[in-house]
């Protein structure tokens, strides 16, 4: 178990007789890149304002970095770092003009300052354009820019707020980089996105909020077996000359909740990896199998399962 960051118990958020947030139990430790799932009105920019000290809980207890945010607001912001989903710079200032009026903030003296400046726009890539206005500056140079203004006091825990909205394929890539090479470093990183494949690709774990409620939570491979429905892998199947009774044997295979397609192309849906048990029910009737594919849940089926309703 690595040091705990975050932590709540019972943390319930009301506004008058509605309730945001109900009773979240929520545990983050260093290191972790956490993402923060669910639809809108879910609870989790209401969760991420009491994290950050921004609005008061109804009830309930919680932790940031060893503090209890409404109590130590600025031993927490020296703490903490947050990337809003539209980030804001003064616009008529150079990206080394943004990031020294932060590092004034944070009261790191000039020399430190410029030498960690320097090194943290060539992180983020923004080196060549540093001096430039940010009224310049595209969406994606802006969220880099974002990234390195919150590196600038090295916290122990950065929120994230749609970092890669608007950006293009290698840039997203190269904040996904970014972001991971943060954890590595121990930064804490909570990562809310509606990007599920880039959620699926850098965090740790991550948890699914739904009227106000954390309704599951753990890494991407054990959400696959609490799904709520039951087949969790799709099996492609090429078959040549197979047998008229190969779909009805393959369905008595333990695991097996569905079965379609021609007799040469079956697709399969179990709640398990049942290749071996497959194969081996395909070449024991007789018919020649040529190969097979599978299909994990991947974490936007997991969630679409979940909100299937909705």
């Amino acid at each position: 178990m690595g040091q705990v960051v975050v932590e709540t118990t019972d943390l319930t958020k009301n506004y008058g007789g509605f309730t945001a947030v109900d009773k979240l139990n929520l545990r983050i430790e260093e290191g972790e890149i956490y993402g923060f799932l669910g639809p809108n009105g879910a609870g989790k920019t209401t969760t991420i304002l009491m994290l950050l000290g921004l609005t008061e809980p109804s009830s309930g207890t919680v932790q940031v970095c060893g503090h209890i945010p409404t109590r130590d607001p600025i031993k927490v912001k020296r703490l903490v770092g947050y990337l809003p989903e539209r980030v804001g710079f003064y616009e008529d200032l150079t990206a080394v003009q943004n990031l020294k009026y932060t590092a004034e903030l944070n009261r790191l003296p000039r020399g430190e300052a410029e030498e960690k400046i320097a090194a943290l726009l060539a992180t983020v890539g923004l080196s060549q354009v540093a001096d430039q206005q940010v009224n310049t500056f595209s969406r994606g140079m802006k969220q880099r820019l974002g990234i390195a203004d919150i590196l600038i006091k090295e916290p122990n825990l950065a929120f994230l707020d749609e970092p890669t909205v608007g950006i293009d394929p290698k840039g997203i890539d190269d904040i996904l980089n970014i972001i991971t090479n943060m954890a590595r470093k121990g930064i804490t990183i909570i990562f809310c996105s509606h990007q599920l494949p880039q959620v699926q690709k850098i965090c740790t774990r991550v948890g699914i909020f739904a009227k106000g409620h954390l309704i599951v939570e753990g890494p991407v491979k054990l959400l696959e077996k609490q799904a709520p429905e039951e087949g969790q892998y799709r099996i492609e199947v090429q078959v040549a000359e197979p047998v008229p009774k190969l779909a009805e044997l393959i369905k008595g295979i333990k695991g097996v909740t569905d079965i379609s397609g021609p007799p040469e192309l079956l697709l399969i849906t179990c709640s398990a990896d049942l290749r071996p048990q497959i194969s081996r029910t395909v070449v024991d009737s007789g018919s020649s199998l040529i190969g097979m594919k599978i299909e994990e849940y991947s974490l936007e089926k997991i969630y679409k399962e979940y909100f299937h309703e909705d």
